[in-house]
């Protein structure tokens, strides 16, 4: 995007930035994600998503604060880079930029299995490919198409769960046909922690996952109206989600035992099956498809956006610089793409397991991108006494998910999925290292 074109849309008020942040998070890492994370950690697994959401602060806080003080398009990408030199900006760009392709991947499979509570003998890979289309037309519209879509998205997701918390909250009450529920779990050790402490340790990347989209908006931070509005902007989107996400969890284990979610329902429909609403699941299978499909957009933005600006600083081909109408990418987007259709042959390839695979190694790649923002932060910022300790917080909450992974089979396969990537990612710099050394400084 040509520098006039940027400048004409830094017009953001940092209310919009939380709208376009919520937009961005609240999707399937959380409309299906959260029952893995139930199934894993039994009815305690809401704690995570509080563990989840103080860590994604401490993050979130650190790239606003660098970009309150030196706003950059390339975001964590160019603070690494500012930190630790031309390898940590080419390894943390592409680290993201495969995180977000997985996340996209996940995206997909996600919004398929929820269009199948509409049209059950339709191929996952056909409707994975039918809203991968779509999507695209969204990121053609560019910056400011996207900022309205999101905005929309935002508003139907979050109205979605208010939604669900209102007719949860009449259910527990007994107030809906069929009376009060039963007791779904006792208020013991035994009874909130079915699984032990290992299990809700193992539960703690998918209660982070739902939390992922914070770095589309540092991302979008630079086009702020006062970039030092930033970490206003992130902990109002934070807190907010916290409390709709601990509530919605927390009102549906209450109705269902933790035992009845699978990752191949919502939680939330699993929740109300039993009640004679028969509105309410395709009303909330729409919110659930629009919330999914919000994520996805973002994450083509984010991948397309990353891809141009890692080919403006000569990390990846300049091909991919290049912008056509409305400063949109498309040398990056036809790679995008190219990406996309994989995530659609991986779908067709393994419909079983391929969404609980995808979601923990890209997740697992959005936390190693998370480490390094917390890395660059202590290096370009002096901290104060008391950041320091929220920063070493945070690198232990997110050593804490990482290592979870371990714990569950296939968890642990998402987990050298990822390490494959970062490899691979490693190698690469290595042998970008001469050629660097032989560019005029």
């Amino acid at each position: 995007m040509d520098k006039n074109q940027g400048d004409s849309h830094k017009k953001i008020p940092w209310w919009q930035l939380t709208l376009i942040g919520v937009g961005c998070t609240i999707g399937t890492g959380f409309f299906l994600g959260s029952a893995l994370a139930i199934k894993q950690g039994g009815p305690a697994a809401i704690f995570t998503f509080l563990l989840a959401a103080a860590g994604t602060y401490i993050v979130f806080d650190a790239l606003a604060r660098m970009t309150a003080e030196h706003p950059e398009k390339g975001s964590f990408r160019t603070y690494a880079k500012k930190a630790y030199g031309r390898w940590a900006g080419f390894s943390t760009g592409w680290v993201y930029w495969t995180s977000e392709l997985l996340i996209m991947g996940s995206q997909l499979t996600a919004l398929a299995i929820f269009s199948k509570f509409w049209f059950p003998g339709m191929p996952l890979w056909l409707l994975s490919a039918i809203f991968g289309v779509l999507g695209i037309g969204v990121i053609i519209t560019g910056v400011s198409g996207f900022e309205r879509f999101e905005n929309i998205f935002a508003v139907v997701k979050t109205a979605a769960i208010v939604m669900f918390i209102i007719i949860a909250a009449l259910a527990v009450t007994g107030a809906l046909d069929g009376g009060r529920p039963e007791r779904t779990f006792e208020w013991s050790g035994e009874g909130l922690f079915p699984a032990g402490m290992t299990g809700l340790w193992a539960a703690l990347i998918y209660a982070f996952y739902a939390f992922g989209g914070i770095e589309v908006m540092g991302i979008m931070a630079n086009e702020l109206k006062e970039p030092k509005e930033a970490p206003k902007s992130g902990k109002v989107m934070l807190v907010l989600l916290a409390v709709i996400y601990v509530a919605s969890l927390g009102l549906a284990v209450f109705l269902v035992s933790w035992d009845k979610f699978n990752p191949d329902e919502s939680p939330f429909i699993t929740a109300l099956a039993k009640y004679d609403l028969a509105f309410v699941p395709h009303v909330f299978n729409g919110a659930l498809i629009i919330g999914g499909f919000s994520t996805m957009v973002a994450s083509l933005y984010a991948i397309t956006t990353i891809l141009s600006t890692l080919a403006e600083d000569k990390d990846a081909p300049a091909f991919f610089a290049k912008t056509g109408k409305r400063g949109v990418p498309y040398h990056a987007l036809f790679l995008t793409i190219t990406g996309l259709i994989a995530s659609i042959v991986v779908a067709l390839l393994l419909p079983e397991k391929v969404y609980e695979y995808l979601t923990t190694a890209a997740g697992l790649m959005l936390l190693y991108t998370w480490i390094f923002i917390l890395f660059s932060y202590n290096k370009l910022v002096d901290l104060p006494a008391t950041a320091k300790i929220k920063r070493w917080i945070g690198f232990v909450l997110i050593a804490a998910a990482v290592s979870g992974t371990l714990l569950d089979g296939s968890s642990r396969i998402g987990f050298f999925i990822s390490l494959l990537f970062l490899v691979v990612i490693a190698l690469v710099a290595l042998l970008m290292r001469k050629k660097w050394k032989e560019e005029p400084s």
